[in-house]
């Protein structure tokens, strides 16, 4: 009996030794360490997915600070080419200078405008450099336009057989439209000579309104006073009276119709001043 007592306990012992073993074996065989790798390195990559989209509103201030750039290349478009100190022609009020570029806050918006100067009207005008286009103004015309404008004083008059109140409005367009050669119309057909009847007080204002846009924008393109201007453009009206002198009497007699015109014309100034009158 002792001696299975001491068998069985060694059996018993030598099975727990080898339980022991299996055990160890086991826990050293078990990748413990891969699951806990796995479970961590899954937080890390979609902390670092999740990282590129957080960061994606930092470039706004690079864009911010893109945007002046921009409005500083449309500044040269929207100036149309004009310059400081530049001589320009403004259509309602003729020729005039740009004195300086500002900038000015209105309504909390920053305006770029030019600063133009009318010497003979003593004024000074601002003009938004966006809406240069939509007021007519205009650099000054080419020699070669201005040489247009005087050959046409040297035509003849043509006037409408209208009332005198359309005919002023009329004028009054060609002269605030800013075209030389309209005004020089203008000119040519108010113009009057000695031999001529005297032009009303409306048909005076117009004429000289015309003659003084003319001259002046003549004067700075040619580089000359605008006295030499208003001679040169007298010198071009009598060319035309001279010529209209010769050739009206057989123009009459054929029945030209500009002949006609220009008479019915000499009857609509009496009717003119009748009307002032009444």
């Amino acid at each position: 009996m002792p001696e299975k007592t001491a068998k069985t306990a060694a059996k018993a012992s030598a099975a727990k030794t080898t339980l022991a073993k299996d055990s160890v074996a086991k826990t050293a065989a078990k990748p413990a360490a891969a699951p806990k790798a796995t479970k961590t390195a899954i937080p890390a990559a979609a902390a670092a997915a999740k990282a590129p989209a957080a960061a994606k509103p930092a470039p706004a201030p690079a864009a911010a600070a893109a945007a002046p750039r921009v409005e500083e290349k449309k500044l040269p478009t929207q100036r149309q080419g004009f310059k400081t100190n530049e001589f320009v022609v403004y259509p309602a009020h003729g020729v005039g200078q740009i004195l300086a570029i500002e900038e000015q806050e209105i309504a909390g918006a920053k305006l770029e405008l030019f600063v133009i100067n009318f010497i003979k009207d003593k004024m000074t005008l601002r003009v938004p450099t966006a809406k240069v286009a939509n007021v007519g103004m205009r650099k000054l015309s080419d020699p070669a336009l201005v040489k247009k404008a005087l050959e046409t004083l040297k035509g003849r008059a043509r006037v409408k057989r209208t009332m005198w109140s359309r005919r002023a409005q009329e004028y009054e367009a060609k002269i605030n439209s800013g075209d030389i050669v309209a005004i020089a119309e203008v000119v040519r057909d108010l113009y009057r000579s000695e031999s001529q009847p005297e032009q009303s007080y409306s048909e005076r204002q117009l004429y000289e309104a015309a003659l003084d846009r003319l001259s002046r924008e003549i004067a700075v393109v040619q580089h000359s006073t605008e006295t030499e201007a208003v001679k040169e453009i007298e010198t071009q009206l009598a060319k035309s009276l001279r010529r209209g002198a010769k050739t009206e009497a057989d123009a009459v007699a054929e029945g030209d119709a500009d002949a006609e015109g220009d008479i019915d014309d000499i009857d609509g100034d009496d009717n003119a001043v009748a009307d002032e009158a009444a």
